[in-house]
């Protein structure tokens, strides 16, 4: 990720609690100050077929309103922070918006429906994370503060670039970053194994715990690099081998370490559309009760 270039951050804005939470959430990270922030107000909300043309009066003059309560809010912080108003449906908005401003990261809040809010979220959050071109920060709820990350580590490209994406913010006193590394162990001989004489299962059963250190070996001189990388950028750093699968142990972290953020990397795609974000982002975003900052190129 380019160091030379200002950040830009995108905020999606339609009046919602959701949206809200999202402009709480991006105003309390620590970005440089040089960050340049945008926010875009879609005006084509969708259920068309119930819609008359009061209305649509009516609905417009909301979103205006959010605009222009986002627009003060945003430039209390950041001068010169902006919020375009686009006649397009949501998801064409937020992306072409996106890919205009030249975002590094697009804010938006993830809405539940009714007593399914933890295993369902708005389509256009949905989209939005699966599509972007960019890392996305998805807001159910705001923390108090926002000073604590956890960090998905796996040494993939995309756990990279979430270092990089944090070693450019400007954290202050408080900042700090754990990187998680989840090992799964190979801890079982296969059952045809049970045929072998004694002696033999006994070694393999060496044999797989000495992989199991090399491995976690490897990844601890994983974590330590990237640990460095944002030591240097003024972040206090802490690294975590655990083991298990990924997903629970992750958000197992979250809630040892009370952290505010979950950071994770998405799936790399290759040269298909973006259509699988991967199942620890995935999971992230449907079982997170924190924001979750998802990391792509």
């Amino acid at each position: 990720m380019p160091t030379s270039r200002r950040m830009r951050v995108l905020i999606a804005i339609d009046g919602s609690a959701a949206a809200r939470t999202a402009i709480d959430v991006a105003m309390k990270l620590p970005w440089p100050d040089s960050v340049r922030v945008h926010g875009v107000v879609a005006l084509r909300a969708g259920y068309a077929a119930l819609r008359s043309r009061e209305l649509d009066a009516a609905l417009d003059a909301s979103l205006r309103h959010a605009a222009d309560s986002a627009r003060a809010l945003l430039g209390s912080r950041w001068d010169g922070a902006e919020v375009t108003i686009l006649d397009e449906a949501p998801l064409d908005a937020i992306l072409g918006e996106a890919r205009r401003t030249r975002a590094d990261v697009i804010a938006l809040g993830w809405r539940g429906h009714g007593r399914f809010q933890r295993l369902l979220a708005g389509s256009v959050s949905r989209a939005v994370a699966a599509n972007a071109d960019c890392s996305v920060l998805v807001a159910r709820t705001a923390p108090a503060s926002v000073t604590r990350f956890v960090i998905g580590y796996d040494g993939g490209p995309n756990s990279r670039r979430a270092v990089s994406l944090l070693s450019r913010l400007e954290p202050g006193r408080g900042n700090r970053a754990v990187l998680v590394k989840v090992v799964e162990p190979v801890d079982k001989l296969p059952a045809r194994a049970a045929r072998l004489p004694r002696g033999v299962r006994a070694t393999l059963r060496q044999e797989l715990a000495a992989l199991n250190a090399r491995r976690c070996e490897a990844a601890q001189a994983e974590l330590d690099t990237a640990a460095g990388r944002l030591k240097t950028s003024g972040w206090s750093t802490e690294t975590e081998i655990r083991t298990g699968y990924p997903l629970p142990v992750l958000l197992s972290a979250t809630r040892a370490h009370r952290a505010d953020v979950l950071v994770v990397g998405a799936r790399e795609a290759g040269g298909v559309k973006r259509a699988l974000l991967g199942s620890v982002a995935e999971g992230a975003l449907n079982s997170s009760r924190l924001p979750v900052l998802l990391v792509r190129s």
